[in-house]
Parts: structure tokens; sequence; C-alpha cells
């Protein structure tokens, strides 16, 4: 029997993939891509989306995440690197899961860019009707 030292999930956003590996440390560190999580986000906002579950779950012990995110915009890989730790989380700590489905951080957000139908604009713009 092998264990690992590091627990692995998925988390997806419209087209964006995140990937992450939990391991424990003594200091929390998040690394997306190579780079720190204010690196790579500039903005505030979009850290602490990324970084919102640890907020919520109150996790008894602090944990070292390595992510890999593609596709997608920035606002959609913060969301699924959110969707990636959580997951994770309840796979580190089982009782966590509660308040983090209460949160609604468990669920994948379904919504998605409509595909073009033939004939019009876009996935329901019509072109202008003349009447001449």
């Amino acid at each position: 029997m092998t264990t690992t030292a590091f627990i692995t999930a998925v988390g997806r956003r419209k087209t964006a993939v995140a990937s992450v590996r939990l391991s424990p440390a003594p200091e929390a560190l998040i690394t997306v891509n190579g780079k720190s999580l204010n690196e790579y986000f500039k903005t505030a906002e979009r850290a602490k989306i990324a970084g919102e579950a640890f907020e919520i779950a109150d996790s008894a012990q602090t944990y070292a995440v390595t992510a890999h995110i593609e596709g997608g915009g920035v606002a959609a890989q913060a969301d699924a690197l959110r969707h990636a730790i959580s997951r994770a989380l309840v796979k580190a700590e089982p009782g966590t899961r509660t308040v983090l489905k209460g949160a609604k951080l468990l669920t994948r957000d379904p919504r998605a860019k409509e595909r073009k139908k033939p004939g019009l604009v876009k996935a329901r713009k019509r072109k202008q009707w003349s009447k001449r």
C-alpha cells in the first residue's frame, strides 16, 4: 500500500480547468503555474476568491497548494481554483464538507457560453430585419 504526501483534485468553471495538489505544510502557501497567488491574479478580489475555501472551512491544519490552471479567463480561473481547493479540502478533512457544501463551493457552476446557431449572428442575436 502506497501513501502519498499530497491530495489531488480538479475544479472547473466555463472552459477553465484547475488541477490542485494539497499538501500539509507549516505555513499556507498557494502557487499557481509557478507564481505566487498575488502575482498570478493581479487583483486582490480574484486572489480572495481563489483562497475563499480556506476561510470558510476553518481547517485545523495549514496546507501548501500547488495549482496548474488552463483555459478560460481570469475570473473563471479563480472560480475553478476555488472549486478544486474545496474538493481537495473535503478529501483531506471530511468534516469540512457540510460547511463547504452550505457555501455552495462544491457545486460546479454549469453556466457556459451558448453555442452559435446557424443563420444567427450569435447564439440568439438575429440579423436586423428590413421591411424594404
